[in-house]
């Protein structure tokens, strides 16, 4: 602690520093700020124990030096969402890499974490950030790392950086190098709207009957996050009848119209219902700030029911592999419910369990690559899901594209998405979803 105010800390961070209690203190400095499985989170703030431009510096250090002893050229692409101080550690950790040596593109507006994914195989760079804490509170900022398969860091990978880490320089005696020359040099490029548009014409393609009558009404919410620019051109191009919740499509990192940003959260939904009621929409669908996970409610008999991840996993899986004819494999992970996997197996298809964590689940798409098997469909039990993998990590305007074509294809045939679990479990059993 005492080195931090002897040091020349950011403006900022020395006053919050100055004005913190005894007991603020020792919760900020009493350990650091782990590095794990899923990278860092944490609330923002002075210490080692929190989000801050230096404790990502040591963190960025040591993934620089990961990707510089595994790339001849290494390449990194950073998203950022729309928390607090999301741009500014965006920005910080892209001047850190390209003081390394390793090439930086930078996304130049609040990206959703999937873009990121996507992005790093299409420009084939080395690997990629994305500032985040998911749905965590208005407090929280978050760092994750992806290899350049666009899959989370596996633990072997995790271990390197974190050796790097461990043994990498001081935060307080980095060097680093300025911003705007390297931006103007290309050592720091900004990307946007190539990689949105060839992204959301990937998305397009999860319909499995694309000119189908768009039946029903649709209302949708990013939740202050990073989802409404992409969410809302979906449903529109796509030629659903759609109605945003307006208050929530701002990016605001306080999410002052919610008590907590998870689309499992009910209470999440309230602003959404509401306008679903004046309007008669017969689907609500809500994605978290950082838009890898999706949450729904669904009209059946003019009540909204919310379905959980494992009912919305099992729903598309029934649906998919009704009109998709082709065979492959259905991942999930071990705390996901088993219906989806005996639906998988009753239509020929094979089902694999990963740990939990989607990382698993891209790990395996990558090794089925060198088999003869087919990714068909990969989810967990935390509203997470991925239809096609262009992607690999979790999305939510994957099945943002494909519940939204279920929901009409069934309303053709006098149903809703509730009748048709009902099916579901008639013919494979009841299950309790948790």
């Amino acid at each position: 602690m005492n080195e931090w105010k002897d040091k020349n800390l950011d403006t900022n961070l020395k006053e919050q520093l100055e004005n913190m209690s005894e007991e603020e203190l020792h919760e900020a400095f009493y350990t650091n700020l782990k590095f794990g499985t899923g990278g860092m989170r944490g609330i923002i703030g002075p210490g080692t124990n929190r989000m801050n431009i230096y404790t990502l510096r040591k963190a960025n250090n040591g993934y620089g030096n990961y990707l510089i002893k595994n790339f001849k050229k290494p390449s990194v692409i950073i998203a950022y969402d729309s928390r607090h101080m999301s741009h500014e550690f965006a920005v910080d950790s892209a001047n850190v890499l390209a003081t390394m040596g390793i090439k930086v593109y930078l996304f130049d507006r609040i990206t959703p974490t999937p873009v990121l994914s996507f992005a790093i195989r299409h420009i084939q760079a080395s690997g990629g950030i994305v500032i985040t804490a998911s749905h965590n509170p208005s407090q929280y900022n978050g760092y994750k790392v992806y290899d350049n398969d666009g899959c989370q860091l596996l633990p072997d990978a995790v271990n390197k950086v974190i050796k790097e880490i461990n043994e990498g320089l001081d935060v307080f005696d980095m060097q680093l190098g300025n911003f705007d020359e390297y931006v103007s040099t290309g050592k720091i490029i900004y990307v946007g709207d190539n990689i949105n548009n060839a992204y959301i014409e990937e998305v397009k393609k999860v319909s499995v009957f694309p000119k189908i009558n768009k039946l029903g009404k649709v209302v949708f919410t990013p939740l202050h996050g990073t989802g409404a620019y992409i969410g809302e051109r979906l449903l529109k191009e796509l030629g659903y009848d759609y109605y945003c919740v307006t208050e929530q499509m701002i990016p605001d990192p306080d999410f002052k119209t919610v008590p907590s940003p998870n689309p499992e959260d009910h209470r999440a939904f309230d602003l959404a219902i509401k306008l679903a009621k004046e309007k008669g929409a017969d689907l609500v669908l809500a994605t978290d700030p950082d838009a890898d996970r999706l949450g729904t409610a669904i009209l059946h008999q003019n009540q909204y029911h919310f379905l959980t991840g494992n009912q919305l996993g099992a729903l598309m899986i029934y649906y998919l592999s009704s009109h998709r004819f082709f065979k492959g494999t259905v991942f999930d992970t071990i705390v996901t419910s088993p219906l989806g996997a005996k639906i998988a197996k009753s239509k020929g298809l094979e089902s694999f369990s990963t740990l939990t964590g989607f990382k698993y689940i891209g790990q395996q798409i990558k090794l089925s690559e060198k088999t003869i098997t087919l990714f068909f469909f990969g989810y967990e039990e935390s509203s997470g899901f991925l239809i096609k993998d262009f992607v690999r990590d979790k999305d939510s305007f994957q099945p943002l594209v494909l519940i939204s074509e279920i929901v009409s294809y069934y309303k053709q045939h006098g149903k809703t998405l509730i009748d048709v679990l009902d099916d579901i479990y008639k013919k494979y059993g009841y299950y309790e979803f948790l």
